[in-house]
C-alpha cells in the first residue's frame, strides 16, 4: 500500500477499505494520510476526513461511523436506499455516480441480447440443438424506464442496434415521457429496461397492472433494485409464459435456492452483478482522487446525496 502513512503533519486523512483500492489510487497528494479501514470494527482514528465505504451489501457497516468525525463518507454504490436510516448523525454521504453506469449498461444489454436471441436455451440444451427463429433486438420498440446515468448509458449502447427508443422518467421533458404515460406506452413496447432508483414511489412500480399492459412475448430487463418489481407479479406472468424476464436484481435477494424463477425457461437471472466488472475499480479510484483534490482545495465534494 502506498504512499506510506504520513502522521502528524497530515492535512487530510483518507480511509480506504482494501489494498486493491489503495493500490489503484496510486500516489496521493503530499499531506494525505492513507488509512486502511474496512468498517468491520472501530475506526483507526477519531477524525477521518474522507471515509470510503467498502463494496459490501447492506448498510449495517455504517454504524461504525458513530462517534467518528468526517467531512465526507464516500460510497462505492450508486443506489443509496436504506442509507438515511443507517447513517449516524453528522455525516455527509456521497454516492458513486459515474462509477457503475458503464458496467450496469453492459449487463443490461447482455441480458437483453441473451434473452432475445435464445442464448439461455442454447446453454440449457447442453448439447446439439436445432436452430430456430428468435426475436431480434433490431426493429423492436424499447422503453427505457429511468433517465439517470444508468438509463443514459443504456441508451447510448442501444443506439447501434436500430431500435425504436422510448424514454421515460418521473417527469416529462423534451424527448422524455413522464411516468404517468406508462399505461399508454407499455402496450406498444416489446422491450422494457428498468433502471430507476429505489424510492418510496418506485417500490413495486413494476406490478401486475404494469406487466398486464405489455404485449405478449415482451421482455422485461431489471437492472435497478429488486423491490422495484413485484416478484409475485413476475412469477404469475412467467408461469404462463406470456412474458419473458431478464433480472440482475430480485426480491428477495438473493432468491432462495430452488426458487421457481430459477426453473422457468423464460426467466434469466444474474446475481446482482451489474457493477462487478473490471471497469469499476479505476472509476472508483478516479472518483476518490477527485474528492481528495476538492477537499484539499476547499471545494465542495461531488455526488453528495445525504446529510445526516
Amino acid at each position: 500500500m502506498h504512499p506510506p502513512a504520513q502522521t502528524g503533519s497530515a492535512r487530510l486523512r483518507v480511509s480506504v477499505p482494501d489494498a486493491q483500492l489503495a493500490e489503484a489510487l496510486g500516489d496521493v497528494a503530499p499531506g494525505v494520510e492513507l488509512l486502511r479501514w474496512d468498517m468491520t470494527g472501530p475506526a483507526p482514528r477519531a477524525d477521518i476526513d474522507l471515509a470510503v465505504v467498502p463494496y459490501v451489501p447492506g448498510s449495517a457497516h455504517l454504524r461504525w461511523l458513530a462517534g467518528v468525525r468526517t467531512r465526507l463518507v464516500q460510497a462505492q454504490y450508486l443506489g443509496y436506499d436504506g442509507v438515511a436510516e443507517a447513517l449516524p448523525p453528522g455525516h455527509v454521504y456521497a454516492n458513486a455516480r459515474g462509477v457503475h453506469e458503464t458496467s450496469t449498461a453492459e449487463i443490461a444489454l447482455a441480458l437483453l441480447l441473451a434473452g432475445q436471441r435464445g442464448i439461455a436455451d442454447f446453454v440449457r440444451a447442453a448439447g446439439p440443438i436445432e436452430p430456430s427463429w428468435y426475436p431480434s433486438l433490431a426493429d423492436r420498440r424499447v422503453l427505457v424506464l429511468g433517465q439517470g446515468g444508468v438509463g443514459r448509458a443504456i441508451e447510448a449502447r442501444l443506439a447501434p442496434f436500430e431500435v425504436d427508443l422510448v424514454r421515460v422518467a418521473r417527469t416529462a421533458r423534451e424527448g422524455v415521457h413522464g411516468i404517468v404515460e406508462l399505461p399508454r406506452l407499455l402496450p406498444t413496447c416489446e422491450v422494457v429496461i428498468v433502471g430507476v432508483p429505489l424510492t418510496d414511489d418506485t417500490v413495486h412500480l413494476v406490478d401486475a397492472e404494469f406487466l398486464a399492459a405489455l404485449p405478449d412475448g415482451a421482455i422485461v430487463v431489471n437492472v435497478a433494485r429488486g423491490r422495484v418489481a413485484d416478484t409475485a407479479a413476475i412469477l404469475a406472468e412467467a408461469r404462463g409464459g406470456r412474458l419473458r424476464f431478464a433480472l440482475d436484481v430480485t426480491d428477495p435477494e438473493p432468491l432462495p435456492a430452488g426458487h421457481e424463477l430459477f426453473r422457468l425457461p423464460n426467466v434469466l437471472i444474474s446475481p446482482h452483478a451489474g457493477g462487478m466488472s473490471t471497469a469499476m475499480l479505476p472509476r472508483v479510484a478516479r472518483l476518490v482522487r477527485r474528492q481528495i483534490d476538492l477537499l484539499l482545495t476547499g471545494g465542495e465534494p461531488v455526488n453528495v446525496v445525504l446529510r445526516s
